[in-house]
């Protein structure tokens, strides 16, 4: 989709099995019925906000109505850029990367999920792979971070598997009761260090100003071998952004 008012519609993020792009809506009806179909075992609750707590059918819902608002909030000083990702042709989850005052700080944030189906198959780490590529080698990224409960160990083994240091801890009431979580950081150096997965980015200069006018890296490379609803990140929560499988 070629937009001139919008050019997001034309960024894709490519790994050897994925794609990632802002979804139009028959897209993004598929990623909601993704959320609706499940994102973790009943009976646990990975994220910080319950956002799957509901019938299917308000939980795909919220998350088509929340990816919408992303659009409408963005701003060059505050944005979420919620990508769906496909595997194969088919919505398996979605990436998110954030950013608040990002022209100054330099600083993301992920977030992110996987359908039920789709889990426990190397693809969260191949798809946060590919947002730290445009955070870093993009955007010029300083910096970034994450979060997850220390009983998520799939979260927590994917931000460890890219370079990501422990950061301290929070707590935060879930359904009512105390949890902890794990913050997480990875510096540009330790991601140079990490990086494994071969990912290509189309369409970003046109995206540039949107994302607070971030000038590229020098000589960036251009391949290399999850608020309410929710995503674990401490910043934002909307309905069906993440937890970093």
């Amino acid at each position: 989709m070629d937009l001139a008012h919008w050019p997001l519609y034309g960024l894709r993020l490519r790994t050897p099995r994925l794609e990632l792009r802002l979804p139009d809506l028959p897209l993004l009806d598929e990623l909601s019925s993704v959320a609706a179909g499940g994102v973790h075992e009943p009976g646990r609750m990975p994220f910080s906000v319950a956002w799957t707590d509901g019938k299917p059918e308000e939980v795909g819902r919220a998350v088509f109505q929340h990816l919408l608002g992303t659009v409408a909030a963005w701003s060059a000083r505050s944005w979420t850029l919620s990508l769906a990702v496909l595997h194969e042709g088919r919505v398996v989850g979605r990436q998110d990367l954030m950013g608040e005052d990002f022209g100054t700080l330099r600083e993301v944030e992920t977030g992110s999920w996987l359908g039920l189906p789709y889990q426990g198959r190397g693809l969260g780490t191949e798809m946060r792979a590919a947002a730290l590529h445009l955070a870093f080698a993009g955007l010029g990224a300083r910096c970034a971070v994450s979060a997850a409960m220390l009983d998520n160990p799939r979260s927590l083994g994917v931000s460890r598997r890219l370079g990501y240091t422990d950061d301290g801890v929070k707590t935060e009431s879930v359904r009512g009761a105390a949890v902890t979580l794990q913050r997480l950081r990875l510096d540009r150096e330790r991601w140079e260090a990490h990086r494994r997965v071969e990912v290509t980015v189309e369409g970003l200069e046109a995206c540039r100003p949107l994302f607070g006018d971030a000038p590229p890296t020098a000589s960036p490379p251009q391949r290399f071998l999850r608020g309410r609803y929710g995503w674990e990140g401490p910043r934002r929560r909307g309905p069906g952004a993440s937890g970093n499988r």
